[in-house]
């Protein structure tokens, strides 16, 4: 990268003006502190100033798990250098290591494609919209996809050298950075493990692999794993302590501890919802607000009969605005009823759907365009620009299809196809189907629309 950088130093200094400009436009026009924000926050403040994890209460802080570590840690140290909650000092730290992240796209594409392809990458990184909307957020995702592109790149570096070792711990740090960002960021060690399982088997049943390529598969797996797992000893032993449980991540539903958990209803969300805009409606507003029925589609029912008895139950819950033990094992009966009426929609068809409205859809849900953007019933400037947001991400999405199509890459390309093939099948099975959960798959598809713009007789750099 330094001889590329060096070489086209004007076009890489315009395209990261460009992509500042564009962040520092999110970030004043577009800021974003949500709820979760605030939780962090919170967590933060409270670890600063009183030397407990925890969540303030009434009379006083409580001890938490609800939320790994890793974001707080960051929101600490900036309060600690800029002022407590100074949220827009958060955002634009967050744009510099966004700017780290285009880097580091651009070097993939450089090791996977070509030096011409690096640059074309570089700028549609820095131009992306979806990643500038998020340094604007003070949620995860911004450091997430970061770790997760740094970890990506480290493996790539470790797959092309046969005997250092110095990738595979750097690649197991990043992954252990983005595991205690966020739980998910597991399914990264599950996919580069996958992947050097897979080079380990050709290894032994491909005879023009030596034993050194057998060897050193089965070394960077295993440093990988120890590495980045050993990020978690430090969080786990804390909970020991602290709840006396075995808990090396966050509680899957971010519940505190003896908190009931309506599982029933979760189920039967699961069984036909689709679409974000049902996320915002109807699994977001339990509990706490009433949920109107109009809003299911009409998927929601098999029969007349289950129409009616999924009316009751929502003005049940409407009436108490919470779900009881009774309430929810009536959620779960019901759930089991739809499941059993069609085990194929809600094991394939269904899962394949959520994936597809994450990939798909416009991603406007931290700015102020209607979530039904389909009704056209929005304000013309939110309309407009939800319209051309889902455009841009169709032309990214699409662009990176036909570059996939074209074949010309490096062998290694496949562990990031592994990566984005394994998240977005475990998004398919979660009940609150967002499109920022695709974001850590997004550098992908810069590299592979970038590809489209490397010379025909360009031979790939390996």
């Amino acid at each position: 990268m330094r001889d590329l950088l060096r070489k086209h130093l004007r076009f890489f200094l315009c395209a990261t003006l460009a992509g500042v400009a564009l962040r520092l436009l999110f970030i004043f026009r577009f800021p974003g502190v949500s709820i979760d924000s605030f939780v962090y926050g919170d967590i933060a403040k409270n670890w600063l100033q009183h030397g407990i994890y925890g969540l303030s209460g009434i009379n006083e802080i409580s001890p938490t798990d609800i939320r790994l570590p890793g974001y707080p840690a960051f929101l600490a140290a900036i309060f600690a250098t800029f002022g407590m909650e100074h949220y827009r000092a958060v955002l634009v730290v967050q744009m510099f290591v966004d700017i780290g992240t285009c880097f580091l796209i651009a070097d993939l594409a450089r090791r996977l494609i070509s030096p011409r392809a690096a640059r074309f990458a570089f700028l549609l990184a820095a131009l992306c919209p979806f990643l500038a909307n998020y340094v604007a957020n003070a949620l995860t995702e911004t450091l997430e996809v970061f770790f997760t592109v740094l970890a990506l790149d480290l493996a790539i570096v470790g797959l092309d050298t046969e005997s250092p070792m110095k990738p595979w711990v750097g690649c197991g740090l990043a992954i252990g950075a983005a595991i205690l960002l966020r739980p998910d960021g597991g399914l990264l060690l599950v996919a580069i493990e996958a992947y050097l399982l897979v080079l380990l088997v050709r290894s032994r049943t491909n005879k023009t692999r030596t034993r050194v390529s057998a060897l050193h598969v089965l070394r960077a797996g295993l440093i990988l794993a120890v590495v980045s797992l050993a990020s978690l000893v430090p969080w786990t032993v804390r909970n020991l302590r602290a709840f006396h449980e075995f808990q090396p991540l966050a509680p899957r539903y971010a519940n505190e501890e003896n908190s009931f958990v309506p599982l029933g209803f979760n189920r039967w969300v699961r069984t036909w919802i689709v679409d974000y805009a049902s996320v915002e409606e109807i699994y977001w507003g339990m509990p706490g607000n009433k949920i109107d029925a109009e809003k299911l589609p009409t998927r929601a029912f098999d029969s007349p009969e289950q129409r009616e008895q999924t009316l009751q139950l929502l003005e049940d819950y409407n009436d108490a605005l919470h779900v009881t033990p009774d309430l929810d094992a009536r959620f779960v009966a019901l759930a089991t009823e739809r499941v059993h009426h069609s085990l194929f929609r809600y094991y394939a068809a269904l899962p394949l759907l959520r994936i597809a409205d994450m990939w798909l859809r416009p991603r406007t849900e931290t700015l102020p365009s209607d979530t039904r953007w389909w009704e056209f019933n929005d304000d013309p400037e939110w309309l407009v620009l939800a319209l051309t947001l889902g455009i841009v991400n169709l032309v990214y999405v699409g662009a990176a299809l036909a570059g996939l199509s074209r074949g010309r890459f490096a062998p290694h390309l496949g562990l990031l196809l592994t990566f984005v093939i394994l998240r977005s099948a475990f998004l398919g099975t979660l009940e609150n189907p967002e499109p920022r959960y695709t974001l850590e798959c997004y550098p992908l598809v810069i590299i592979l629309a970038a590809s489209l713009f490397q010379q025909t007789d360009q031979l790939p750099d390996a």
